[in-house]
């Protein structure tokens, strides 16, 4: 079982005693990120934000019995993957967050197995591919590039595109990620590793159309 650092096992205290403020810090801190998240499970924005709302409510409601079996951080999140999960399938939307096969599938393949199983069989990465946002200031500037980004997130598949917003865009840990998804690494990078690869592939031919004028 983990063991909450100074700073947070004193935050988790403030709000199991019921602490406004310690409340406003966790709001401020993720409440943004949650609506993100939530947004790949449900098909608006204003669900997302209902869910959230949810959230913060289980939230309050559950803080007493919170035994710090993971940071507060994963459990707040945790408890946003089910209510987004549960109001997604509700919504006809999404699929549950563990199931992986489509996305995994042989056919499917953006890229060859040998880039990212090594001879080890262990996952570990022959050609890795950086973030999409350390890509040139100059490429990402340009506002159409920016859009076609945009869609292309939205079209990945569901657990490629959380996995990419949770690494590239909110900065989580590979074993965040892990965490909450309840997945295993090699999971975890087959995902991340075809999100990155479609991004890049998206902003490699924005880049031929910039550079004939079309």
């Amino acid at each position: 079982m983990a063991t909450p650092s100074g700073n947070e096992a004193l935050l988790i205290r403030r709000l199991q005693d019921g602490d406004d403020g310690a409340f406003r810090q966790v709001v401020t801190q993720y409440h943004a990120v949650m609506i993100r998240l939530a947004e790949t499970f449900v098909p608006s924005r204003a669900i997302a934000e209902e869910v959230v709302q949810d959230t913060w409510i289980a939230v309050i409601r559950g803080i007493k019995n919170f035994e710090g079996r993971s940071s507060l951080k994963t459990w707040i999140f945790r408890i946003l993957a089910n209510q987004a999960r549960d109001r997604g399938v509700r919504e006809s939307r999404s699929a549950p967050v563990s199931s992986l096969s489509s996305e995994l599938d042989e056919s499917e393949r953006s890229v060859p197995i040998e880039r990212f199983v090594g001879p080890d069989g262990r996952g570990t990465w022959a050609q890795p591919l950086s973030r999409w946002s350390e890509m040139p200031e100059e490429r990402l500037a340009v506002g159409e590039t920016l859009r076609a980004l945009a869609r292309t997130i939205e079209t990945l598949p569901e657990n490629q595109r959380r996995v990419l917003v949770l690494r590239d865009v909110e900065g989580w840990t590979s074993d965040e990620v892990r965490e909450l998804m309840d997945i295993s690494e090699i999971n975890q990078r087959v995902l991340l590793h075809r999100a990155r690869s479609k991004i890049r592939s998206r902003l490699d031919v924005e880049a031929q159309l910039l550079g004939s004028g079309q």
